[in-house]
């Protein structure tokens, strides 16, 4: 008998890291032992995870494809599931759907420079990206990494802003809103579109790939293409479009276009031929 698209996997939490005050990353594995080393996914596709009892939510896959075995999706405390998620403890389970979307092309990335620039949550697709390149370094160029959040508090993913940080072959550039910064801190301040300014931008044999607030992308794209950077060079996600994942529901369309199907990631190029997107 056909498997259900609907019909969740079960999983188990496995391990919570507390990233910020309202964002918790939840490492899952499966229960069918077989599919905890078959399950594949891709840096940018998402997951539909349901708590049992309060509903669904979607995530992004925040785990490099390269960790075999688990799964981790980082939740930020915004409606009711993601509160009933953050309730949540080591050993509970939730039930789990995917991987869904499209994804970064990493293939068409290889051989090129790349500049990630995000902000708050946007680092989640971001983290999954990195993993990946880094895993596979000698397969890029240049690896420049634009971080922000509002106060140093709201910066996901510490540890693994250290690791970077220590790296020889990545620039780690780590920024917080003016009046969110705290004594000793050695990043920078300002707004991520601002802070875009002061690093190499150069287009040639590079692609950037932006993630995070919608009004942050929109400034970091103008700022992009205003040095050069073609639409074909420039990557963003819809990820605030999806619904279903399936494209059942018609609510993540834009036009006639379904992002839980032809997206979450897209370049520019096919963004300005969406109505009123950017």
């Amino acid at each position: 008998m056909m498997e259900s698209i609907y019909q969740p996997h079960i999983m188990t939490i496995e391990d919570i890291v507390v990233e910020t005050p309202d964002v918790k990353t939840f490492r899952i594995t499966f229960q069918n032992r077989a599919l905890r080393h078959s399950f594949s996914f891709k840096p940018g596709q998402f997951g539909k995870y349901s708590i049992f009892g309060e509903g669904e939510s979607t995530c992004y896959l925040a785990s490099s494809p390269t960790c075999k075995g688990y799964l981790e999706c980082s939740v930020k405390r915004a409606n009711k599931v993601a509160e009933a998620f953050h309730k949540l403890e080591i050993g509970d389970q939730i039930g789990f759907r995917g991987p869904y979307g499209n994804w970064f092309p990493l293939e068409e990335l290889g051989g090129k420079n790349l500049i990630l620039i995000g902000s708050g949550t946007g680092l989640i697709p971001l983290r999954s990206l990195i993993g990946n390149c880094l895993a596979f370094r000698n397969h890029f160029g240049r690896i420049t990494i634009l971080y922000g959040a509002a106060r140093i508090v709201d910066l996901i993913y510490k540890r693994e802003l250290k690791e970077w940080a220590q790296r020889e072959d990545v620039n780690l550039i780590r920024t917080v809103e003016p009046g969110g910064e705290e004594p000793g801190w050695d990043g920078q301040v300002g707004f991520v579109p601002v802070i875009m300014r002061g690093i190499d931008l150069s287009p040639e044999k590079s692609v950037a790939i932006t993630c995070g607030p919608p009004v942050m992308v929109k400034f970091v794209i103008e700022g992009l293409i205003s040095v050069g950077f073609s639409p074909e060079q420039v990557i963003t996600t819809l990820e605030s479009r999806i619904r279903c994942g399936l494209g059942k529901c018609g609510r993540c369309t834009i036009g006639n276009h379904y992002v839980c199907q032809e997206g979450p990631v897209f370049t520019y190029a096919q963004i300005s031929e969406f109505p009123n997107e950017f």
